[in-house]
């Protein structure tokens, strides 16, 4: 007791040290470049697009900035003894509004049931559907797949106006985690039913019950969020307004324009970052990093890029493990990565795909599993350049001989892509490239740099598989290992590799069939933790030991100049919450180094109880 007093001590006095003083009622103004690509929170995925969502509607529970659960929708909640049955009591008297911020009707649990229906209907082509079968919710697939045709026959029912049922095939761990991701948020059934598709096609297509109503959506000019004068938690909404205006070079721009007063936040790139450090150090500060994303390289096993590029060579290569080996072994991932983090690159390297300190069984961190003990001998290591040289050329000459055999031709082309407005990827692929063939020679690998537009990119290029290598990022939808197994299920549009079990590249099937088995073992896992947590770090290791991933960073902390204190926001390694401006105040001028640094502390002492 006294050491959780002694912290809580400490980490108040350092808030009172150093608070910056505070503008609550005014509007909070940002630059934005990539366009959302839907405002439908029931079909997408992306990151990016649910950030809208996450502020307009709200979940059943939510997340403190300490990350611990909290009512939110529901006020009050249990799970039967067996696990198998949730049951949520909603708060009444919550509304739903439309943009112009007019009373539509009262959130009810059957908004729960008419969106979890939508989702599970395959016209709809839901990209988070899966979430939902993986939650464990009774029939859920099935009714997906056709099997079950009765809606009712789903394990979600409103027992009445405020009451919400969730009822699961087997006990799920995680399923209270879960629901604070879109897969479980709500949606106003009559307006579902009455436009179908069309829903969220635009702010007057969909209605808001959260924190702020999206009164302005004009694609690539500008989006306003008000604040929800009626919400139910409205003096814990301290920002009035949150204005995002399009610019297409706002990386670029973004600095100058704070100096200007026109931006509240900006992010400082590598190449403004030396200028700020030498000219405004008290103003650079650092986001809090984020332990839902995970960013790693794929081979693509489809690629839909130019012919001139040779897709058919690159498909035949990349089905060839000495290839993929001899790419993997050759990535000095640490030398590309100062193209983020010049002073210490290596602090942001992964080795596997979960995060550090994402989840952990019997005091042991997911990462550290004996699964994981091998996984790194198969990648650069900065440490020992000869080594590493030796052991890529080494699986430069068998694939050489293997693919020649097979009717490659040399060089292959090895797309590389990234996104044409991010100065560090940029900086961080044209690393990779010079790095890459100087140590194999442009004689076996040629890496075409290859820019895909700001607007729309996944769409545009890891979507449409205009790639051969790409780096892409994963965020946790809940807090269970098996949330990292979801880019690579059947049917993923990341790597595209279970396309290939309808081939005849055996050795490819071979793994391919020997993954997906470890994974639906450890999903069948449901009882015991420890033997759950250890089957799937088997299936993850064995993905990256037969190089279909390479692992990269983790989420990094960035750079940037802001009047939010990053660490009074919700947390949590999963769902939605870090998106969300509430219990966030708008400070009048911008946040100190100093004043970073003391959040910070405080933040730690205060986690660590």
């Amino acid at each position: 007791m006294m050491k959780k007093v002694f912290a809580l001590t400490l980490a108040l006095c350092l808030l009172i040290a150093c608070v910056p003083a505070m503008a609550d009622g005014g509007t909070y103004t940002v630059f934005y470049s990539g366009e959302v690509s839907t405002l439908n929170y029931l079909v997408t995925a992306t990151t990016w697009d649910q950030a809208m969502a996450a502020n307009v509607v709200d979940t059943l529970v939510e997340y403190d900035n300490l990350g611990n659960v909290i009512p939110c929708l529901a006020e009050t909640w249990e799970n039967s003894e067996d696990g198998l049955t949730w049951t949520f009591h909603l708060r009444q008297g919550v509304k739903w509004y439309n943009c112009f911020g007019d009373e539509v009707a009262e959130v009810t649990a059957n908004d729960f049931v008419a969106a979890m229906k939508y989702i599970l209907t395959p016209e709809y082509d839901s990209a988070v559907a899966k979430q939902v079968f993986s939650s464990g919710v009774v029939n859920a697939e099935a009714y997906y797949n056709g099997e079950v045709t009765d809606f009712a026959e789903v394990g979600v029912k409103a027992e009445d106006d405020y009451t919400l049922v969730y009822t699961l095939a087997d006990p799920v761990p995680y399923f209270l985690s879960a629901t604070t991701y879109v897969t479980f948020m709500p949606a106003y059934g009559p307006q579902l039913e009455e436009l179908g598709k069309d829903f969220g096609l635009d702010n007057q297509s969909l209605y808001f019950n959260g924190a702020y109503i999206l009164e302005t959506f004009e694609p690539q000019s500008e989006h306003l969020l008000v604040k929800n004068q009626n919400y139910w938690d409205a003096e814990h909404v301290y920002i009035e307004k949150i204005n995002r205006l399009y610019n297409a070079e706002s990386a670029t721009l973004s600095p100058t324009a704070a100096l200007r007063g026109e931006v509240d936040s900006a992010s400082l790139d590598n190449d403004v970052l030396d200028d700020w450090l030498a000219n405004h150090p008290e103003l650079v500060t650092k986001t809090r990093s984020d332990l839902q994303y995970s960013y790693f390289y794929c081979f693509n096993f489809n690629p839909q890029y130019e012919e001139e590029y040779g897709p058919a060579n690159w498909l035949i290569a990349v089905n060839n493990k000495n290839f993929r080996y001899s790419l993997m072994a050759a990535m000095d991932r640490v030398y590309s990565l100062t193209a983020e983090d010049a002073e210490n690159p290596a602090s942001l390297l992964e080795n596997v795909i979960t995060p550090p300190a994402f989840s952990a069984v019997d005091g042991v961190d997911f990462i550290n599993l004996d699964a994981f003990a091998n996984t790194t001998s198969y990648f650069y290591d900065e440490s020992d350049p000869e080594g590493s040289a030796a052991k890529a050329l080494a699986y430069k000459e068998a694939a050489v001989a293997e693919l020649t055999a097979a009717g490659a031709t040399f060089p292959v082309n090895v797309v590389l892509t990234y996104k044409t407005n991010d100065s560090n990827w940029a900086g961080q692929v044209q690393l990779i490239k010079d790095q890459m063939e100087g140590l194999l020679g442009t004689d076996y690998i040629n890496v075409v740099l290859y820019a895909g537009p700001a607007d729309s990119f996944l769409s545009a290029t890891r979507r449409s598989g205009k790639y051969s290598i790409m780096r892409c990022n994963w965020g946790a939808d809940y807090a269970d290992p098996e949330t990292w197994t979801d880019p690579f299920a059947a049917g993923n549009n990341y790597n595209f590799m279970d396309q290939m079990l309808e081939t005849d590249n055996a050795e490819t099937v071979a793994d391919l069939n020997t993954y997906y088995a470890m994974v639906e073992e450890a999903k069948a896992e449901k009882a015991d933790l420890n033997k759950r947590y250890n089957l799937f770090a088997a299936a993850e290791a064995y993905l990256i030991e037969n190089a279909f991933i390479l692992p990269y960073r983790t989420e990094m902390a960035d750079y940037q100049v802001t009047k939010l204190d990053v660490f009074e926001g919700e947390y949590a390694p999963f769902g939605l919450c870090n998106q969300r401006y509430k219990f966030m105040h708008l400070h009048e001028n911008f946040v100190t180094a100093e004043e970073n640094a003391a959040s910070f502390a405080a933040w730690q002492a205060a986690l660590a109880e």
